[in-house]
């Protein structure tokens, strides 16, 4: 399985580069957007508020695909677990470090987001699904072509009932499981139709809480995205740093030296699935073994999401903080657990973490739904730091696991990181054809 998805990523490539290029264009308009309405909002505060209706609509789009994005990657993800399982320790190593760490990095985005309390003094307003209509009806008309959601949390059990079931059926239950990864690329397209909205959107929502707020809410969005950044950084540092180091001996800053092209392709692509194929010759060239490399890195790539983690803690509470309505420390622990279920399997597509977030503050508390306007005009900010994170997680757990299995040659390793052994990119090309 692992080799199949190596070589489709890789036989895929020209196609992915195209579409790469078009979320690129989503990504200026999105900061374009910001910067627009952030203009309105200081220059014309009354027509920045008036524009409030915009973000409303992106978040009901938001809201409406939810329920079918948590359905789709729960069962899947529950399937790949099945998968990765029968590979036997080292799958089932894997699976472990995975969830733990990504539990670890969920508990640090609280830990910090409860220390610097982001979005202090924005006082958004409480999104209401009865309130009464606005007196413009155009606004009315199109806000009621959009459709309701669905409950989060019974959708997340029923999920788990399904998935349980089609993986205790074997292999008579992998035509069904094969129609769910086809209805889950539908929904992800739709996904992407929503994320092209975005712009207007952001536009919408930043112009209205600007409007309100002034300069308050452009020092509460930059206190976010500076928290985040920094905890990225404290993170691959410090906790994936003295991970590598106390397993291995080996050096985290040499590791990031080793990979900083893919860096560059991550960061112009906002997405660590660029890097895949990358990513995997290059551990295989570091020492450790194919099999190994073939089960950890993309099993990884929808398991081992710390940089996701510690953006989605992070952004409930800028939400619940910005809307006046802080959490206590129970709604906090369940927000935590539904987040280490529902962000599994979510990776790779653009607006995957924004549907887990608003999923998540649906099923705790509805009314903080109102503040994720101004979290999709700073998503876009935040993107690289996530993908850069998930991406140096999932190499330094390739590490780690090939280290606890014994299949990886430390000597090679040294010698790659210190530089004595360079990457042939020849190898690369041949491993695309």
């Amino acid at each position: 399985m692992a080799i199949t998805e190596h070589d489709s990523a890789a036989s895929d490539a020209p196609q992915q580069a195209k579409k790469k290029d078009r979320t690129h264009w989503l990504y200026i308009s999105v900061i374009a957007a910001v910067v627009l309405g952030a203009i309105i909002g200081l220059v014309a505060p009354d027509l920045g508020k008036a524009l409030k209706p915009l973000g409303d609509g992106f978040v009901a789009l938001i809201k409406m695909i939810i329920a079918p994005v948590i359905f789709c990657t729960i069962v899947l993800g529950i399937g790949s677990i099945a998968k990765a399982a029968t590979v036997g320790k080292v799958g089932g190593l894997a699976l472990l470090y995975f969830i733990g760490m990504s539990t670890f990095a969920l508990a640090l985005g609280l830990v910090v987001g409860n220390i610097i309390h982001p979005g202090e003094g924005l006082d958004l307003q409480p999104y209401d699904p009865n309130k009464p209509k606005t007196e413009n009806g155009t606004v009315d008309f199109f806000m009621s072509l959009i459709p309701g959601s669905l409950p989060v949390l019974p959708t997340l059990v029923v999920a788990l009932f399904v998935g349980f079931a089609l993986q205790g059926m074997g292999k008579s239950g992998e035509p069904v499981l094969h129609g769910i990864q086809a209805i889950q690329k539908v929904v992800f397209r739709i996904m992407m139709m929503i994320m092209w909205v975005a712009p207007i959107g952001a536009f919408g929502a930043i112009a209205a809480v600007v409007g309100a707020t002034g300069w308050a809410a452009i020092g509460s969005m930059a206190i976010l995205m500076g928290a985040f950044y920094l905890t990225c950084i404290i993170f691959i540092v410090f906790v994936l740093g003295t991970m590598l180091r106390l397993v291995t001996g080996l050096n985290i800053f040499l590791l990031l030296k080793y990979l900083a092209r893919e860096y560059l392709l991550i960061f112009s692509t906002s997405s660590s699935e660029s890097a895949l194929p990358r990513l995997i010759a290059k551990m295989e060239h570091v020492g450790v073994s194919k099999p190994v490399v073939g089960i950890t890195v993309p099993t990884g790539y929808s398991f081992n999401l710390d940089g996701t983690a510690i953006y989605l803690t992070m952004s409930a509470l800028f939400v619940s903080t910005a809307m006046g309505m802080p959490m206590n420390l129970g709604e906090q622990i369940g927000l935590l657990v539904f987040m280490i279920i529902a962000s599994k399997g979510a990776a790779g597509v653009t607006g995957a973490g924004l549907a887990t977030l608003a999923a998540g503050l649906q099923a705790h508390r509805p009314e903080l739904l109102g503040g994720m306007g101004v979290i999709v005009g700073i998503d876009k900010f935040m993107s690289e730091a996530r993908a850069l994170t998930n991406f140096t997680g999932n190499a330094v757990a390739t590490l780690l696991i090939g280290k606890w299995t014994h299949e990886v040659d430390l000597d090679q390793a040294k010698a790659v990181l210190s530089g004595q052994r360079p990457f042939d990119e020849a190898l690369m090309e041949e491993s695309m054809h």
